[in-house]
């Protein structure tokens, strides 16, 4: 397998499709202004304690108050919350745990009010984004992330991914991060530190070190609700996350996030730098790749495979429920039973697919062709949990019930990704209204004049596809095309390109 990606950098945001052998699997959108990111640390100051939920709202200047459950606390609250009050009292001088005198765990079944109080300031952290009507999701259990290892302040345990299978390899990572990790220090070690030597170890260890010192000594000027540490930016989240020799390439549209990657990968993986591109083609990068043409085919509420079988995905305020049809496949040297577990099988693929690409989370129903043998049942959630094994989300997913249903549980850290793939009618716009679609080419050529007067140099625009063939087009022998005309009537060279994000009376001004 081979992972591609392609980053789209717009002016209010940055898009970033992940491609494995060319399917597109993972669809991110990052605004420019977020601020409020999952792993941004904020000093926050409690605004009041809720008994009911044993729980607290905490400021951290987000339009709506973050939500901290005392189980998000952590058992190293109490010298997190010292640590903090020291450092903002300006009473520590250095970020080192050596000598810190660690305070008394916190009861797993104690109370909120028993542990904060309203005014408090705090060291948080994001562990879920703002979803719907809700504030960021907080936890005071600081980690840092980095390539090969989380860093966990005041704790003292090392412990080593459960997806190292191998022993030999478990002991010797973790007999090695426990002499090299700094007193005071947890880690946890991530699956790609398998097999890497101890340098690169190291070095991740110090990068992450370097981080709370950061965080220590920018707490010592500190306004509360004010941010600490920010996360990388997603481009660069993905690569630490997923970076490995399956990597491709990455093709970006903007030099800016390009030497930004680049420096990034200098310092986690230098012989990869190369394979961060830019796209200089006149061709929109989504386009180019064959990813806008995906996204309009995997974000409807129907959901369209190979050999005519297709899901429908519904969304609730409680849950998902997304049914399985066979469509017209059916094998008539088969039963119906063979016939529904290949249907079922091939479906699981793009279910997982679906999960992972619209980050749903939550319940979800999965309403497969009923199964009639146990034996077909068992081959089937067997698929399921084989298809969603390359997940990073944290799921479970239970056998089928006696009605076919497969329920999956699946946790999801940042807001569902709803795209809208339905076109806007070009008859009506949808409120019995329209622009007149005659009085186009002139309102495009009323723009090109306008520009000619203030702009010197060449003039790209991009519109519909449609719109571009027509303008392009030749009308006859002696005639020239649309473009063609604009050029002479304006002395510039005017390109026109096709834009299939556009609708087809938009059009946009390129260079």
């Amino acid at each position: 397998m081979k992972y591609d990606l392609i980053i789209d950098s717009r002016p209010s945001e940055v898009v970033i499709a992940l491609l494995r052998d060319g399917l597109l699997i993972e669809l991110h959108k990052e605004k420019h202004d977020n601020n409020y990111s999952v792993g941004d640390i904020y000093l926050g100051k409690v605004r009041k304690t809720t008994p009911g939920l044993n729980a607290s709202f905490v400021n951290i200047g987000y339009e709506k108050d973050g939500f901290l459950h005392y189980l998000d606390l952590g058992p190293q609250f109490n010298s997190l919350k010292n640590f903090t009050r020291k450092a903002i009292d300006k009473k520590l001088n250095t970020a080192s745990l050596k000598n810190f005198k660690k305070e008394k765990n916190l009861e797993k079944d104690g109370k909120i009010n028993d542990a904060l109080k309203g005014g408090d300031l705090i060291l948080t952290q994001i562990s879920k984004e703002s979803i719907s009507t809700k504030g960021p999701r907080l936890t005071t259990e600081i980690s840092l992330a980095g390539r090969y290892m989380v860093l966990l302040p005041f704790s003292d345990k090392v412990s080593v991914s459960q997806k190292i299978e191998n022993t030999e390899d478990k002991v010797r990572l973790k007999n090695l991060i426990r002499s090299i990790k700094p007193p005071g220090f947890g880690v946890i070690v991530r699956t790609v530190a398998t097999g890497k030597k101890v340098a690169e170890l190291d070095r991740d260890l110090k990068n992450l070190y370097k981080k709370w010192q950061i965080v220590s000594k920018k707490l010592q000027d500190a306004q509360p609700n004010t941010k600490i540490l920010g996360e990388l930016n997603r481009s660069s989240a993905i690569l630490r996350d997923l970076l490995s020799a399956k990597f491709n390439n990455i093709h970006v549209n903007s030099a800016e996030v390009k030497e930004e990657l680049k420096e990034y990968l200098v310092g986690i993986s230098p012989e990869q730098e190369k394979i961060v591109k830019l796209h200089k083609k006149d061709t929109p990068i989504f386009q180019e790749f064959n990813v806008t043409k995906q996204i309009k085919g995997a974000f409807g509420k129907t959901v369209t495979m190979k050999k005519g079988i297709y899901l429908v995905i519904e969304h609730t305020e409680a849950l998902h429920v997304i049914d399985v049809n066979s469509g017209k496949k059916a094998d008539a040297t088969k039963g119906q039973e063979a016939n529904a577990l290949a249907v079922n099988l091939e479906a699981a693929e793009e279910v997982a697919r679906q999960l992972r690409l619209r980050d749903m989370g939550g319940i979800i129903v999965v309403d497969f062709i009923d199964l009639k043998q146990e034996k077909n049942r068992n081959l089937l959630t067997e698929k399921m949990k084989e298809a969603m094994s390359t997940d990073k989300a944290k799921h479970h997913i239970l056998p089928p019930t006696k009605f076919g249903l497969i329920q999956i549980t699946r946790q999801r850290v940042r807001p569902e990704m709803t795209i809208d793939t339905q076109e806007n009618c070009p008859m009506c716009s949808g409120d019995g209204k329209i622009d007149s679609s005659l009085l186009l080419i002139d309102q495009i050529e009323t723009k090109l004049h306008n520009l000619t007067e203030t702009h010197k140099g060449d003039i790209q625009i991009s519109t519909h596809p449609f719109v571009e063939s027509y303008i392009n087009k030749k009308e006859g022998w002696f005639s020239s095309s649309i473009s063609k005309q604009w050029c002479a009537k304006f002395g510039r060279r005017i390109t026109i390109t096709a834009d299939d994000r556009l609708h087809l009376l938009q059009y946009s001004v390129v260079k």
